[in-house]
């Protein structure tokens, strides 16, 4: 029996299958709830964004304006630098002449040591000094119901009152309100109006003189002997003064040692209306109104006529005059 050899060759196997390489996947987030958006307050105002000079740019019709305007060029020289080449002297002592009216252009006195010269003429007092320029003090007539301009009497207004005009006696001091026959013989000047201090209050209801005063050492007089010096004011009242209500007056500031020392008398009685005279050391306001009130006085005017040895004599009401040199408080 013959066996049957198998068939010689090459076996041949069938190709593995490539490993597959797992791809990383990217791990899931666990899903999160949106959260909502807070509901705005029913009232709530809308934002707005604060304007700025940054953010804000002028409209194109301004624009276009501002390109077109011509740039205006200073010319010529300030009067000072001219005078001061004319004197000659030093650029300050220059602008003090100017300021204390010696200088002329075009005969014309100017007081700004700013002013543009250019081919004006200029000329200058023969009889200029810098020994006239001393520090002035004003003498005014205050109307009845005028602030009299201190920082004590524009604190008290109330905001309703600051906000609304109000008649301020600082703006009585003006050319047009000086009176006409000053007997001080000072030339009035713009300097004159410049730094000046209020330092004697008076009651917005009263009229009457005040002080306004560029002069430390009147200041300090007004200040530090305010309590020594003497008030004189005259107060007209209803019907007439009977002599217990006279020496009720002059009986209460002699009693109270807390009321400063006054003394009351009258200047006129008669059964429609009467004059009192009130000369009382210091500036004390509300005090004459609480006197009378407690000796049954109905007040219809009140007048300071003086301030220490300075009186108000004939100075118009709503004018002012300058403190002459020989006066004194």
């Amino acid at each position: 029996m013959t066996k049957a050899h198998p068939t010689t060759g090459t076996l041949r196997l069938a190709p593995k299958p490539p490993k597959t390489v797992p791809v990383a996947q990217p791990a899931a987030r666990p899903a999160v709830a949106a959260t909502p958006a807070p509901g705005k307050r029913p009232n709530a105002k809308p934002r707005q964004r604060p304007v700025t000079a940054l953010r804000t740019k002028p409209p194109a019709a301004l624009q276009s304006a501002e390109q077109q305007a011509p740039q205006q060029t200073v010319t010529g020289d300030r009067l000072a630098k001219r005078v001061a080449a004319m004197v000659p002297c030093s650029r300050s002592e220059a602008e003090q002449y100017i300021e204390g009216g010696w200088v002329k252009v075009n005969d014309q006195v100017v007081e700004e040591p700013q002013f543009r010269i250019q081919n004006q003429t200029i000329t200058i007092d023969p009889d200029a000094s810098l020994l006239e320029l001393n520090s002035i003090t004003i003498l005014l007539h205050k109307p009845a119901d005028w602030v009299d301009g201190t920082e004590e009497s524009l604190s008290k207004l109330n905001r309703a009152t600051r906000r609304a005009p109000f008649d301020d006696a600082r703006t009585l001091l003006v050319a047009a309100k000086h009176m006409a026959k000053d007997p001080s013989g000072i030339r009035m000047l713009q300097r004159h109006f410049k730094a000046l201090t209020a330092a004697v209050p008076l009651e917005n209801a009263a009229s009457g003189l005040i002080v306004f005063t560029q002069d430390w050492r009147v200041e300090r007089k007004l200040t530090e002997d305010m309590g020594s010096m003497e008030h004189e004011i005259i107060v007209d009242v209803q019907g007439e003064v009977a002599p217990q209500a006279l020496h009720l007056l002059n009986r209460t500031l002699d009693s109270d040692e807390n009321l400063p020392h006054a003394k009351v008398s009258i200047n006129s009685n008669t059964p429609e209306r009467s004059k009192l005279r009130f000369a009382i050391k210091g500036a004390h306001r509300g005090l004459i109104a609480y006197l009378c009130e407690r000796a049954k006085l109905e007040i219809l005017d009140m007048r300071r006529i003086r301030l220490g040895r300075v009186a108000v004599s004939d100075l118009p009401v709503g004018q002012w005059r300058y403190l002459a040199p020989h006066e004194k408080f």
